[in-house]
């Protein structure tokens, strides 16, 4: 994941590099049209979760002189796991994975930085994001007597409150790189798991145990906000915390 993260920062040198040398051959942007909305894709999301795991549309509408406002809607669902196992628990299957991410932020672009108006440069501004994942998960259940199979209903809501520092380029008159480049937050984060079968106290501690090891085993970041937490007996873990935010969406200016 950091190797992916690296390559799109490259790539975000590269094509700021691209469109500075691009500036100075046009000169200043006197005569160029200036598109006051775009409508965008969440790239950065799609390679961390995987395509078809995680889709996010977004449109941005500049509503002032160098002001904007965004909002970001889509699909969004946890990659397949891999093998997780505990004394008396192994992950069989996915039985169903979907969620929901929507976030919104209000953009002030600089104007004594940026050569063009909005929405092309850089930008400051707060912003407000909210994701829900849902997940049902069936278990071996490993037991002296035989082995059995328990099923698990888990959801995840995550509510983040930030301030971000972002540039977007307009290359090729219409085509929009947005990069969220520093994203610092604070997270809500609230998980709740129901089992379909009566568990020992014991037993009920090894399934938790597994559960907190699907849970942070394919989400970024996870392990840092549930460290030292646990989820406790009636399968809830509430917890809070500083967060950060990077996104690069690809679009088109209209």
């Amino acid at each position: 994941m950091k190797r992916k993260f690296f390559c799109l920062q490259l790539l975000f040198l590269f094509l700021s590099t691209a469109n500075i040398c691009m500036a100075q051959v046009q000169g200043d942007s006197l005569g160029q049209k200036s598109y006051k909305n775009i409508i965008r894709y969440n790239l950065s999301g799609a390679l961390v979760f995987g395509f078809g795991k995680y889709v996010v549309f977004g449109y941005e509408r500049v509503i002032k002189p160098n002001q904007s406002f965004s909002i970001n809607v889509g699909g969004v669902s946890l990659p397949k796991l891999i093998s997780i196992n505990t004394d008396s628990f192994s992950v069989q299957k996915d039985k169903k994975s979907n969620g929901i991410n929507v976030s919104v932020d209000y953009r002030f672009y600089l104007s004594k930085e940026n050569k063009y108006s909005a929405p092309r440069g850089a930008y400051i501004g707060p912003y407000y994001s909210y994701n829900k994942f849902t997940r049902d998960n069936e278990w071996l259940f490993k037991k002296s007597s035989g082995n059995s199979f328990v099923n698990t209903t888990s959801t995840f809501n995550i509510n983040t409150i930030g301030f971000e520092f972002g540039y977007q380029l307009i290359l090729w008159k219409r085509f929009a790189l947005d990069f969220v480049l520093v994203g610092p937050g604070y997270g809500f984060y609230h998980y709740k798991v129901k089992w379909d079968t009566n568990l020992t106290p014991k037993d009920k501690e090894q399934l938790l145990d597994g559960l907190q090891q699907l849970l942070t085993q394919k989400f970024p970041g996870m392990n840092y906000v549930f460290a030292d937490k646990e989820i406790n007996a009636n399968g809830v873990l509430n917890t809070n915390t500083l967060g950060y935010r990077y996104i690069i969406h690809i679009g088109f200016a209209f």
